[in-house]
């Protein structure tokens, strides 16, 4: 267990590319959708966040008859796309498309400290992946021990993308070389799908990422999963076996799985009959036979959660990373907000804690 991290507390939780779904409508309502919805996803294309929500969107479509717009908004982890949509008309008509109940943006001052998530967001959560450490096939590491035998001989000399500093796959990077009691050097990209393409093209080590960025490659041979954050291994129609971190790494066991979440969230102040229009239409979508098709093929797991049980979550899974990234700032790269300034518990607190003080869970 790394220094100053418990089970107890971990337990506790810019280019623009567009592309239009446009389906045929049909009649459902008077007054909403009368227009194209605008997803506005918070990293580049090609990326598990921006795959994923993608496929909602269109499930979302094509059941309701609705046009919906895909807008991705990369940079400052989520800030920029945040920003964006945070700034729009609460008409129901931008909607932003996040990882992660967008838990980074705060604790690294990339939004302002208040409001609250909770006082401003809206979250509907659709499912869960997996961290993932790969390389390419030439790699001299063949397994993760081999990753951590050359860590521990070259300290911070071994390199490792992540979908950009304090994300999601710098986090899971930093907790498992913090258990691995090794140092690396994180190199941050815009979103998975570039992080992973600079493992596959060698400008790093290891490809950081998730299972679901990384499985293609590993299927077509070009890439060697040293490591994941499932509970057990996983194998591959060719007997190919891809091993848990907790193969090499026991003491996280109890922590798996770990890894991102998948959102759309809408500003809370939206007229509750739009809210409830899309809580409907989206918990459909996650139903849908090919939304299903894409979460299996992609190693996602399907986990629907709205409303308080949504919040909670959300709330949740910040105070973690903001008692995480405070322990460890100075391997974070940047000046890290602390839980007092942004009105949050540890994570040892936070049952007794939530509610806050004036939370009024939405009427959905």
């Amino acid at each position: 267990m790394p220094r100053g991290l418990t089970r107890r507390s971990f337990l506790g939780a810019a280019g623009v590319a567009t592309l239009s779904i446009t389906l045929p409508k049909t009649a459902f309502g008077q007054q909403y959708p009368a227009r194209p919805i605008t997803l506005v996803i918070m990293y580049a294309p090609g990326g598990g966040t921006d795959v994923l929500l993608r496929q909602l969107a269109e499930s979302m479509a094509r059941i309701r008859g609705w046009t919906i717009t895909i807008d991705n908004r990369p940079g400052a982890v989520g800030g920029i796309a945040t920003q964006y949509v945070g700034a729009q008309q609460n008409n129901g008509y931008h909607i932003l498309g996040a990882a992660n109940y967008n838990k980074f943006v705060r604790v690294l001052g990339h939004v302002p400290a208040e409001p609250a998530p909770w006082d401003q967001w809206a979250f509907f959560k659709a499912g869960n992946a997996n961290a993932a450490w790969s390389v390419p096939m030439d790699s001299p590491f063949e397994t993760l021990e081999d990753v951590i035998q050359a860590a521990r001989e070259r300290p911070g000399e071994i390199s490792i993308s992540t979908s950009g500093t304090g994300g999601i796959w710098h986090e899971m990077a930093l907790l498992i070389s913090s258990f691995a009691d090794i140092e690396l050097r994180y190199v941050p990209y815009q979103g998975g799908q570039p992080a992973t393409l600079a493992g596959l093209q060698g400008e790093v080590d290891i490809a950081g990422g998730g299972v679901h960025e990384h499985i293609d490659l590993v299927r077509a041979g070009e890439l060697r999963m040293l490591q994941h954050t499932g509970t057990e291994d996983i194998e591959l129609a060719d007997g190919t076996i891809l091993p848990t971190v907790a193969t090499m790494l026991p003491e996280l066991q109890p922590f798996l799985p770990m890894g991102p979440t998948y959102n759309f969230i809408m500003r809370r102040d939206t007229p509750i009959e739009i809210l409830r229009e899309i809580e409907a239409a989206f918990v459909e979508a996650t139903q849908d036979e090919a939304f299903i098709e894409m979460m299996n093929r992609n190693q996602f797991d399907i986990d629907v959660k709205v409303g308080e049980e949504a919040d909670r979550e959300a709330a949740q899974m910040e105070a973690v990373t903001i008692d995480l990234f405070n322990r460890y700032a100075d391997q974070i790269g940047s000046d890290v907000i602390s839980a007092e300034a942004l009105g949050m518990p540890s994570p040892e607190e936070f049952a007794e804690w939530w509610p806050p003080e004036g939370y009024q869970p939405l009427d959905l």
